[in-house]
This record gives C-alpha cells, sequence and structure tokens, in this order.
C-alpha cells in the first residue's frame, strides 16, 4: 500500500477520514471516489481494524457494484477475517466481471485450502497456470507460493520455485527460495537435475553452482559439493554463503586448514557472527593449535554470551594441553549455566582429578554415572582415579559394581587389577582367567591399567595359556 501518512498526504487522508465519517453518519452527502475507498481500506487494514476495512469495502461497493478491485480487497478482508464461504461468494462475483486478475485465483485457493477442500484448490492451481503468461505468470507463481507455505502444501511450493525457474532461469528471488526449500523436503535428487539444466544453458549463474553444492551437500558428496561452490565463487568472489558453506564441507571431510581459509574469508565480506568464529575454533582445535582455537571461542561468547557450550569448548582445549587449572574456571561457568550437563561434570572430574581434589573429583564422576550408569567411560574413569589415589579397596567394589550394571567384560581386567595391586593375588588371578575366558581381545585394557602386574609369573603363565602366541614373521629357508 502507498504510505498516506507524510507531509501533506497526512491532511489528505484527514480530510478523506472526515468525509467518509460524515457519510456513514448522513450528516452530509458525500461522493467518493473509487480510490478514494481504497485508500480507506487500506488505512483500516494497516491499522489492524479489520472490521471497519471490511464496511468501507462494503460502502466502496455499494457505490461501485461492478468494482472488480474493491470485491477482490472485500474477499481478501473476509479470508483474513476467516469468513471463507463468504469470501468465495464474492470471488465469485469477481469471476463474472474479471476472470483475468490473479488476486481472483490466489484467494479462492487459499479460501479451498482453509475450507480444507485441498483437491478443489489444486485443481484450480493448475487451470490457472494455463492462464497466465510471462511475468504475470511469475508473480503469480510467488504468490500462490507464499499461499501454499501458509497452508503447508510444502510440494506445491516447491512446484512454483520450479515453475519459475524453468521461464526465468536466473530469477534470483527463486534460487535463493528453492535453496531452503530443497534442503527442507531432501528433494536433493531433483534440485540436482534442475539445477544442472539452469548451468548448462546459464555456465555463469553463481546462485545455480551454489544451489548445485547445497544439494550435493545434502546427499554428503561433499567433493562435489566443494567443486560446485569453488565455481560459485570463481564467478562471484564476494558470495560469503558458499564460502560459509565451502568451510562447513571442508569440516565434513576434516579438511580443517581448508576450512579456516574459507571461514576467514566469510569473516572479510560479512558481519561476524558466533557461529563462524565457533566454526574456526573447532577446526583451531582439530589442528591443536589449542590458543588460536580459544581467540575465537571467546569471540564467539562476545556474540553468544550465555552458550554454555562455548565455554565447555575452551575448557576442553586447556584440557588437551593438561592445563587443567586453566580449564577449571570455564567448565564452571558452564555448569553454571546448564547446572545439569553430564559432560560438562565428567570434564570437571577429570580437571579435579589431576588437581588431586578428589572429593569433588568422586562426586562429579559419580553424578555422570547416575545419569548414565551404562556408560562404560564413567565406570572406568572413577575407577582408574580411584586406583590412582590408593583406594583400591573401593575400586575393587565399583569395578564388580560397574560389571553388574553394564555387564561389560572390561570390568572384570579392572577388578582384576585393583585386587593385584590390594595384595590378593589368587582372588586376582581368578578374576583375570574368568576376563581372558570372557574377552581376551580386550587384555590391552589390563596392560595399560596395571603393567607392573605383567611382571608376576603367574600373570604371565596366565596370559600365555589363553593369548594366542604371535606366530614369527622369520621366513623358513
Amino acid at each position: 500500500m502507498e504510505d498516506y501518512t507524510p507531509e501533506g498526504s497526512r491532511e489528505e487522508l484527514k480530510e478523506l477520514l472526515s468525509k467518509y465519517q460524515k457519510m456513514r453518519s448522513g450528516k452530509g452527502t458525500y461522493f467518493l471516489e473509487e480510490e478514494s475507498f481504497e485508500k480507506l481500506i487500506d488505512y483500516f487494514d494497516d491499522n489492524d481494524q479489520l472490521h471497519k476495512a471490511i464496511e468501507a469495502a462494503n460502502h466502496g461497493i455499494d457505490q461501485y457494484p461492478y468494482s472488480s478491485l474493491l470485491l477482490i480487497k472485500k474477499a481478501d478482508l473476509m479470508i483474513a477475517d476467516r469468513q471463507y464461504s463468504e469470501a468465495l461468494d464474492v470471488l465469485e462475483k469477481v469471476s463474472v466481471l474479471d476472470n483475468t486478475d490473479t488476486n481472483l485465483y490466489i484467494l479462492k485457493i487459499e479460501a479451498y485450502l482453509a475450507l480444507g477442500m485441498g483437491e478443489k484448490a489444486l485443481a484450480l492451481f493448475e487451470d490457472a497456470l494455463a492462464l497466465f503468461e510471462g511475468k504475470e505468470r511469475v508473480e503469480f507463481l510467488f504468490d500462490v507460493a507464499d499461499v501454499f507455505d501458509d497452508y503447508e502444501e510444502t510440494e506445491h511450493v516447491f512446484l512454483c520455485l520450479k515453475l519459475i525457474l524453468d521461464q526465468e532461469p536466473n530469477n534470483q528471488e527463486a534460487l535463493y527460495k528453492i535453496c531452503f526449500w530443497t534442503d527442507y523436503l531432501e528433494k536433493f535428487e531433483e534440485s540436482i537435475e534442475l539445477h544442472k539444466k539452469i548451468i548448462d544453458a546459464h555456465p555463469y549463474n553463481h546462485l545455480a553452482w551454489f544451489n548445485l553444492g547445497t544439494a550435493f551437500q545434502g546427499l554428503k558428496l561433499y567433493e562435489k559439493a566443494i567443486d560446485a561452490y569453488q565455481y560459485s565463487i570463481a564467478i562471484d568472489d564476494k558470495f560469503d554463503y558458499a564460502y560459509r558453506n565451502l568451510g562447513d564441507a571442508y569440516i565434513r571431510i576434516r579438511k580443517y586448514h581448508e576450512a579456516i581459509e574459507a571461514l576467514e574469508k566469510v569473516l572479510e565480506l560479512s558481519i561476524p557472527e558466533d557461529v563462524i568464529y565457533e566454526a574456526l575454533g573447532y577446526c583451531f582445535e582439530k589442528t591443536k593449535n589449542y590458543s588460536q582455537a580459544r581467540v575465537h571461542y571467546r569471540k564467539a561468547i562476545h556474540l553468544k554470551q550465555g552458550d554454555s557450550q562455548l565455554y565447555y569448548r575452551v575448557g576442553l582445549t586447556f584440557m588437551k594441553e593438561e592445563n587443567f587449572v586453566g580449564a577449571m574456571p570455564y567448565l564452571e561457568t558452564a555448569l553454571s549455566i546448564q547446572p545439569s550437563n553430564v559432560d560438562f561434570k565428567f570434564a570437571m572430574a577429570q580437571c579435579c582429578e589431576h588437581t588431586g581434589i578428589l572429593k569433588q573429583a568422586f562426586e562429579y564422576y559419580n553424578d555422570f554415572i547416575s545419569s548414565r550408569p551404562k556408560s562404560v567411560k564413567g565406570w572406568k574413569a572413577l575407577i582408574h582415579c580411584l586406583y590412582s589415589y590408593g583406594f583400591y579397596e573401593e575400586g575393587i567394589n565399583q569395578a564388580g559394581l560397574g560389571y553388574a550394571i553394564t555387564e561389560k567384560p572390561v570390568f572384570k581386567y579392572y577388578k582384576a587389577s585393583g585386587l593385584f595391586r590390594f595384595g590378593k593375588v589368587k582372588e586376582g588371578l581368578v578374576w583375570l582367567e574368568l576376563a581372558l575366558v570372557d574377552a581376551p581381545h580386550l587384555f590391552k585394557e589390563f596392560a595399560s591399567l596395571d603393567p607392573e602386574s605383567l611382571q608376576r609369573t603367574s600373570v604371565v603363565r596366565l596370559v600365555n595359556s589363553y593369548l594366542p602366541k604371535k606366530k614369527s614373521k622369520t621366513k623358513k629357508k
């Protein structure tokens, strides 16, 4: 709608409203132009005075009974007021006066959909497609796509956009929109076929190359996606969305250095976003450049304060450098934001363990195990911590409990290790034999946990009786 409020137009509207009120109250004889009624309807509609807008439309139709424009405006308002059947009656009058107006078909389709008459709506859509051509057809398809979107006829939204691109392959609005709907509906193969056809005819269409890349990426064909994004960037080297997706595709195939290069280009071309800084932090973390990872995670935190995961990731970078003291403040902040997160508690348990804060370490490990009793990781970490600080008896008990709950044979090895350390060698040999019978392939867990026990003759003899001897690689002459 035209804006009637600035400058002199405000006075014009004020005068028009005054005339209209006098006409309504019968205080004067006024004959308003059809255009004046249009302005009044739009004014009331824009100010959320729906019923006054409908009333103005009725007054206008009284004076101009054959105005298809006023009738269409009334039908549109009635649909907004959920008077769908009444709106269809009004639109039937319009179809007699002017059946070439795209709004007639758009509003009818919307009314049918609102009434649950989907088949009628889709049949009318098919009929309408044959009536319009050129720009008018494109505008109709955009408008009806919005209606289909409102009523979750998503397949037909995609169809409308395809039809637009069949007619106008370089239509940017349609190319942007179909990219979203391709991903939403997972129509990746169909999108690939469509955009290859566009590229064949228009090889310098950077959006078509980009959409082709997103479709390949949707199918997890990351190498092909990367090629498509690179073509898009070659055509338009300022296209930040292509660099963004290129970075993501490189991350998926673990090419972190290339991902960093692409994501840094995004920062050059667009307003900084927390997700880009976070992705860069992740890439630097994967390349073991932990100081740079922290720099970017902190920048992400600045833009998205209160994100517990970002604090957690900073903490992990310190832990990977074995700087457990440095990690703890970030993990504490993460836990203050999300106190129930057991992954944060597990990381805190590890930090407390390595800094000798044992009471808290055990509490955090127990919290983790309580939340995930079947998690082997939690039980193993707790038992390892107990053994490391000489709490063998408690560690043996926890190993037995861990086996009882998880039924994982690795805890037989853990129990055997504790028994050897606690001086109960005979019982340790019993549990070691049970473990070897049950899961000989896990013996490396025992060897890693308790290398000192491998010096015992009884242990070596027992192990040799269950584990197959390695064949000599020396060839016979």
